[in-house]
């Protein structure tokens, strides 16, 4: 079975109170780590991270040794989050809150080895949104409503538009998957990725068929060629 793509999970928000929440958080969000990615107005501020540290935007250790994630400052002005993590009966590693400011993008690219199938699960919450945000992954856009819960596998390719009016903040927090976890999964929507061929498999097989100079290898051919053009893209 090809790996999930993204599902929705049937957990309770507290949207209202989450709301409220960060709009009265101060400001003092730090600009994301992956500068690479997004065009500067991609913007976090850590409710649960290594040791603790409210200025660490970084969600993984970047060292060899132990990863010890405790709650930041920040947690103590969102009771209504703390709710919500602490319903999560896994264990949760960083949570962070995730602004995307109106006419900002996130560039496509992959976090990789976070995928459910690879023992930790990215879920998020969208605690302030709307319907013209495109959250895109594996060519496939999500309908991330405010208030809904939702896992993308991070290392597929995703990327994010916001053409406003208004921000896009999200609550992330990533996940050791465990049985908890899973039969969560196993109740929410799932879609999975799509199964690409490998290119060289794909351009072996369009010769194989142009040999065969038959009309119905033709539109065999036409067909693989379009896939083998989806898969470079």
């Amino acid at each position: 079975m090809p790996p999930l793509r993204h599902a929705r999970l049937s957990l309770p928000v507290a949207l209202d109170a989450m709301r409220a929440e960060v709009a009265a958080l101060p400001v003092d969000w730090q600009p994301h780590f992956q500068v690479a990615h997004h065009d500067g107005g991609w913007t976090v501020l850590p409710l649960r991270a290594l040791e603790g540290s409210a200025n660490d935007a970084i969600p993984f250790a970047l060292s060899g040794g132990p990863a010890v994630y405790r709650p930041t400052p920040w947690l103590a002005h969102c009771p209504a989050i703390a709710r919500f993590l602490a319903s999560l009966a896994c264990p949760v590693l960083a949570a962070r809150l995730l602004r995307l400011a109106p006419g900002a993008a996130i560039r496509p690219h992959r976090d990789a080895e976070l995928a459910f199938e690879r023992g930790e699960a990215r879920l998020h919450v969208p605690i302030v949104s709307h319907p013209d945000v495109e959250f895109v992954i594996d060519g496939e856009r999500v309908p991330m409503a405010a208030g809904t819960c939702w896992y993308i596998n991070a290392n597929l390719t995703h990327h994010v538009r916001n053409p406003g009016p208004g921000e896009r903040i999200h609550l992330v927090v990533d996940c050791t998957v465990d049985d908890w976890l899973r039969a969560r999964f196993a109740e929410g929507e799932r879609t999975y990725a799509t199964v690409r061929r490998d290119p060289d498999e794909l351009r072996q097989m369009i010769a194989l068929l142009r040999a065969m100079d038959a009309p119905a290898a033709k539109d065999l051919v036409a067909a693989l060629e379009s896939e083998l053009a989806r898969s470079s893209a």
